[in-house]
């Protein structure tokens, strides 16, 4: 008993200094982003700040192209999250609730693809790209998110279905349900804390990749948000107040989805873990 107030001590100082540490390159970002290019080039970047403006912004959002890469980010990743947890949610249904042939395997193969590293399959993705005719195009892009989320979305979906007792399906068999609807009726509604989960990943995961942007669009008016700032970097490599401005921009769209399905989010892990 008389140790207790140390380790809970201890453990607060440890927790508060991982969390100032984790927190503190965010506030160096935040702080960077407001202030002008006087400022840092005289004082530095890690100095305290001498100024104030909200100049970087504008100058990031319209002379830095941010405005089209930000509404391109959003055409491909809107799509690409609502079509892959449907198809994903129709496949975990199919696999967890009716005893379809080698349903098994089938799960295994599209969780054994996610398990690849990407960077080996940069080349052969650029050239079916290019041989499909949608080399340097928002639907390539499209269509490479959906075909890598496709099965680890499949596969945490398929562990809330499966959980659901079997009587309740039964139950709406009885009264004359089809297929469709005991999906769209009973089995959608009660995955919907793990789809709300699954939603604020994926939609963290797409919009902030920059790896498959860069690998199948070339043309910069074609952009998403993270490779937009590559290219600020190098219009703004020694203003740096901008590229924090930038930064900033990019990373609001995810923080509001995040604070959007914050509870849900929470719900589908407390869920996931008690399952």
């Amino acid at each position: 008993m008389s140790r207790r107030p140390l380790r809970t001590g201890g453990y607060h100082l440890v927790a508060g200094g991982i969390s100032v540490l984790w927190l503190l390159p965010i506030a160096l970002v935040l702080v960077t982003s407001v202030r002008s290019f006087d400022d840092v080039a005289a004082n530095g970047v890690g100095s305290l700040p001498h100024s104030f403006t909200l100049g970087n912004f504008g100058q990031a959002w319209v002379d830095g192209g941010e405005f089209q890469a930000m509404v391109n980010s959003l055409i491909v990743t809107i799509p690409a999250v609502i079509i892959t947890l449907a198809l994903g949610a129709i496949s975990a249904f199919a696999l967890s609730r009716y005893d379809l042939p080698f349903r098994r395997t089938v799960l295994l193969v599209m969780l054994a693809g996610n398990l690849l590293p990407p960077q080996i399959l940069l080349v052969p993705v650029s050239k079916m790209a290019e041989m499909l005719g949608i080399y340097d195009s928002l639907t390539a892009l499209i269509g490479v998110q959906i075909g890598f989320g496709l099965g680890f979305y499949t596969f945490v979906l398929y562990g809330f279905m499966r959980a659901i007792p079997n009587e309740i399906q039964q139950a709406a068999v009885i009264d004359g349900a089809s297929p469709m609807q005991i999906f769209w009726r009973i089995i959608l509604p009660l995955t919907r804390p793990a789809l709300a989960s699954l939603s604020a990943l994926a939609f963290t995961w797409v919009f902030n990749d920059l790896l498959w942007s860069i690998t199948v669009i070339r043309s910069d008016t074609k952009m998403p948000i993270t490779s937009a700032l590559l290219g600020l970097q190098g219009q703004y490599v020694s203003q740096w107040n901008v590229i924090a401005a930038g930064s900033v921009i990019a990373a609001i769209p995810t923080v509001a989805v995040f604070l959007r399905f914050q509870r849900h989010f929470v719900a589908g892990l407390a869920l996931g873990a008690v399952k």
